[in-house]
């Protein structure tokens, strides 16, 4: 690899103040037209047509500001933000970090989506159920399932909506008050282990062996008592459990129902489905693979599919096409119900809508190719770095992410993935890079370099991890007090997020503490 020349960067820095703190009396950004007079004559004060407990009695305690300095106000906060169309984004921590076609933003924001109101006659939102109904096929066929809902907000809330229709599907066949036990894996996403829990079931978690989710450790512990199993293939490390039909079919012949997170499911689109490998239903974060942009704590989709024989337990309301025309079916008796508000995120669905007609089937295809050949590449270039290392199933590929661990650099400098991580926004990336519990591999870090970057990329992220690690070692003090050019610095004391009496996340909160010192945050 020929020598990688590090960008010079510099975030831009502000002391900015909230907006809470700005403005004056009386100034204002707009000034809304009165009512015409025949109209006010006939309706009356506009404050008649509101329910009288929903009247407040004090107006509001929102900021009074003109239009220009809140605008500067939050274009500056923009400026000083890391993201992915300002560097190098490669990941959020098992999280698919992808581009999304600026097109597809332009449809969401089109009059016809955001002036739809939630509570509109199915016959006026025709296009937008068809869109929802389309596809509800493009991700039939990408997965095997029979049906999909798209209500739930992320993919959690889609893990969550599986347990409860684990627990509707045990109850209708009576067979409930047994079937207790949920069956997770070791490496699988966390919410697969606490959503079941969340669900009512006891939650039992398969350890690994060399990797790998132990076989041996499932014929123990399934049962009459089993319900189900949820897993990750490929898991969190990155290794792809080739005997997955195995698992499924242990768990199928106990009685229990097989659920596949497919939360990222980049590098395997068109090459592997859901249904070949025996499962009952699977998920899909649409603001993951499906190129819906994924912030991390949303806005969210997790689209979950499942075989006819689930289907009656789906959230209403189901979209149906009959007659020519689309409807949301609320009439389904063994329904578990509603899992949010309306029908769901459907700014994401139209998103994911777009992106698979513009990729097509091979091309949806080749991202999941480009996808594992940029992770194979990437792997190449950090393991070529002292100090880093990648565990378990020695010899074998990863598949579109890899964790690796940091642990030798710890002992041999005294810093870890957290400091490294520190000082490579000082280079321009996004380094939200870490991976979340339990952090079996020590000090560990989870790149998913997806079809998004070019070769250049995955070589400019190589290149600022392997400068911080030769400052590791050359000039600790450059990575102890690091980061240097981001618009905030590295927050000292982390004590203070462990005492609510010393920080606010409201403006009220801090309102009410003004009186004990300024609070941290």
């Amino acid at each position: 690899m020929k020598k990688v020349r590090l960008r010079r960067y510099h975030a831009p820095a502000y002391d900015e103040p909230i907006i809470m703190e700005m403005g004056r009396k009386g100034q204002r950004g707009i000034i809304p037209p009165r009512a015409d007079a025949k109209i006010a004559e006939m309706l009356g004060p506009a404050e008649r047509l509101v329910p009288g407990k929903m009247l407040r009695t004090e107006p509001p305690a929102l900021p009074e500001i003109d239009q220009y300095h809140c605008l500067s106000h939050f274009l500056r906060l923009s400026q000083m933000t890391l993201g992915m169309e300002t560097g190098t984004d490669i990941s959020e921590g098992t999280c698919t970090m992808k581009y999304s076609p600026k097109m597809h933003e332009q449809l969401v924001r089109l009059p016809q989506v955001t002036e739809v109101h939630p509570l509109q006659p199915e016959d006026t939102i025709q296009g937008i159920l068809e869109i929802a109904w389309e596809l509800r096929g493009f991700l039939n066929e990408i997965s095997g399932m029979s049906e999909f809902s798209f209500q739930t907000g992320g993919g959690a809330h889609a893990t969550y909506l599986n347990a409860c229709v684990v627990r509707r599907y045990h109850e209708s066949r009576g067979e409930l008050d047994r079937r207790t036990e949920m069956i997770t894996t070791q490496f699988t996403h966390p919410c697969n282990a606490a959503t079941p829990a969340t669900a009512g079931f006891k939650v039992i978690i398969l350890p690994h062996r060399n990797g790998y989710p132990d076989l041996e450790a499932l014929k123990a512990v399934v049962g009459g008592r089993t319900a189900g199993i949820h897993m990750t293939n490929p898991e969190d490390t990155g290794i792809y459990n080739p005997r997955v039909r195995e698992f499924t079919d242990i768990v199928h012949e106990a009685g229990g129902l097989c659920f596949y997170d497919q939360a990222n499911a980049n590098g395997l689109l068109g090459i592997a489905r859901a249904l070949e490998a025996g499962f009952d239903a699977c998920h899909f974060n649409l603001h993951k693979t499906f190129s819906s942009p994924h912030g991390c704590e949303g806005p969210a989709s997790g689209a979950y599919g499942c075989t006819e024989k689930l289907a009656p337990f789906l959230p209403v309301p189901v979209i149906t096409a009959r007659d020519g025309a689309y409807h949301l079916d609320y009439d389904r008796p063994r329904s578990i119900g509603k899992m949010r508000s309306f029908l769901g995120n459907l700014q994401c669905v139209i998103r994911a809508y777009a992106w698979i007609l513009s990729m097509g089937a091979e091309g949806l295809k080749t991202a999941a190719e480009i996808s594992v050949i940029n992770n194979n590449y990437l792997e190449k270039l950090l393991l070529r770095i002292p100090g880093i290392t990648h565990p378990y199933a020695e010899g074998k590929r990863r598949f579109e992410q890899v964790r690796y661990s940091m642990e030798e650099l710890k002992e041999q400098t005294g810093f870890g993935s957290h400091d490294i991580q520190d000082r490579m926004v000082d280079f321009g990336i996004q380094s939200y890079w870490l991976s979340h519990h339990p952090f079996v591999v020590p000090e560990p870090f989870t790149p998913e370099p997806c079809e998004t970057y070019s070769k250049e990329d995955l070589e400019y992220w190589a290149a600022v991890i392997e400068q911080a690690c030769r400052e590791a070692r050359e000039n600790p003090e450059l990575i102890r007090t690091a980061p240097h050019n981001q618009a905030v610095g590295k927050i000292r004391d982390f004590s203070a997020a462990d005492d609510p009496e010393r920080w606010a996340i409201t403006w009220r909160g801090w309102q009410k503490k003004k009186g004990q010192g300024r609070p941290h945050g």
